[in-house]
């Protein structure tokens, strides 16, 4: 048997933990910049009238009239109450795979003899008890079926969040309730292929369409979906998150900028960030990419975009090495005279690092270099995000970071943002 582990309204409820005020309450969660709404709350999408993805300065009046609260994406608090969730779902098995940053599927194979419902339950409230974050659990012999089981276990009321398909009976019924359009894995076009044929139900796909029509029309993806909701695992538990091709970042300023060297700087600051995910999965960068665009949504401005790829004569994750190459890159391709919107960067080419060839001409000792990344790394960890890093990244981040201007504090990873207590309360 397989569990999949859901955080409920994920980003909304990692707000409302430390802000038991808004317990009950309809919470939202706005893009980067303060764009437009991206994640909400049960309370918040009972309100029919506050669409997802509309722009904030669009529906601001509404969120104030139906007193909904409205919090900039805090990104640092959601990954580390995250880590916490992963971490309680270890004490339940050692087989985990973390699939996002809100789920995750566990391995229950020698649960045959433990009450599954129970200790569904019990995974529930431990979660709650160690993170106050609320999750549906959803327990059955494949992922698919899991997938589905915990989509049932918060869409009907009396399974309590915790939905267990154990007996092919109730995954038969489970298949019969769920419509095509609501199984993992089955998109928009596959969905219409299969209304077009009259096929509306999980339970339909899986048992009124023939594996011959699967293979051909879904290719070995649907077949193994097909399979799986009919009982059949294919989907093994992946353990290790597989290293990624390429890696980037690309964020919009929070104002317009004209200046190089303000542009320089959040380039520098992007470089910092990639890189150390780089370092994370022991990989080095064969090639940078940096782009540079004006807002085509302005009207009045003029507008510019460009981008450059650069080959690195030897390929590495050392952050002031990249930082260097990206800001001569960057130099290339700026223009003066337009009002720039965002710049981004792309590490790609990644190859393992003791993959990596060294050349013969470089100036660097690579021993050396490696053992002052690991220490930087160190240090950030230890005492905050970005406490060490290029100085090319400089001191101005105000004038070009992102509009946070809602943001809730970093509640467990900052110390000057800790949540205070007021001792004389009574």
């Amino acid at each position: 048997m397989i569990a999949l582990v859901d955080c409920n309204s994920f980003y909304a409820s990692c707000e409302q933990v430390f802000r038991p005020d808004l317990w009950g309450k309809p919470v939202v969660v706005l893009s980067n910049n303060d764009g437009c709404v991206i994640a909400a709350n049960k309370e918040a999408k009972a309100l029919t009238q506050i669409p997802m993805f509309e722009p904030v300065f669009k529906i601001k009046q509404l969120l104030i009239d139906h007193d909904v609260s409205f919090f900039s994406s805090n990104y640092t608090l959601y990954g580390e109450m995250s880590q916490r969730v992963m971490n309680t779902l270890k004490q339940f098995s050692p087989q985990v795979e973390i699939y996002s940053i809100d789920e995750s599927f566990i391995d229950l194979a020698n649960m045959r003899f433990v009450n599954l419902d129970a200790h569904g339950h019990h995974i529930k409230n431990t979660i709650f008890r160690n993170t106050g974050l609320p999750v549906g659990v959803g327990i059955a012999p494949t992922k698919v079926l899991a997938k589905l089981a915990n989509r049932m276990s918060k869409k009907i009321a009396h399974y309590k969040h915790v939905c267990v398909l154990d007996t092919p009976e109730a995954c038969k019924q489970a298949l019969k309730d769920a419509e095509i359009k609501d199984v993992w894995g089955i998109g928009k076009k596959h969905c219409q292929r299969l209304n077009n044929r009259g096929i509306f139900t999980a339970n339909q796909f899986a048992y009124e369409v023939s594996l011959e029509w699967v293979r051909k029309n879904m290719t070995v993806v649907g077949e193994r979906i097909w399979r799986e909701l009919r009982g059949e695992p294919c989907l093994s538990l992946e353990m290790l998150p597989k290293a990624k091709k390429a890696i980037g970042t690309a964020k919009s300023f929070g104002n317009k900028l004209t200046d190089l060297g303000l542009i320089e700087e959040a380039c520098a600051y992007y470089i910092s960030e990639v890189s150390e995910v780089l370092r994370k999965q022991n990989s080095c960068a064969q090639f940078i990419q940096v782009f540079l665009q004006t807002n085509y949504h302005s009207d009045r401005d003029a507008q510019y975009s460009n981008s450059i790829t650069v080959t690195l004569s030897t390929a590495t994750n050392d952050t002031f090495i990249l930082t260097l190459e990206a800001t001569k890159a960057l130099r290339t391709i700026y223009k003066s005279g337009y009002r720039y919107k965002k710049v981004g960067v792309n590490l790609s080419g990644l190859i393992p690092q003791e993959f990596v060839q060294m050349n013969i001409f470089d100036s660097v000792n690579p021993q050396e270099r490696s053992a002052l990344m690991q220490t930087v790394d160190k240090l950030n960890q230890k005492y905050g995000k970005s406490t060490v890093n290029s100085g090319l990244v400089g001191n101005r981040q105000e004038k070009w970071e992102l509009i946070k201007k809602d943001r809730s504090p970093r509640y467990t990873t900052q110390w000057s943002e800790l949540l205070a207590i007021d001792s004389n309360w009574s």
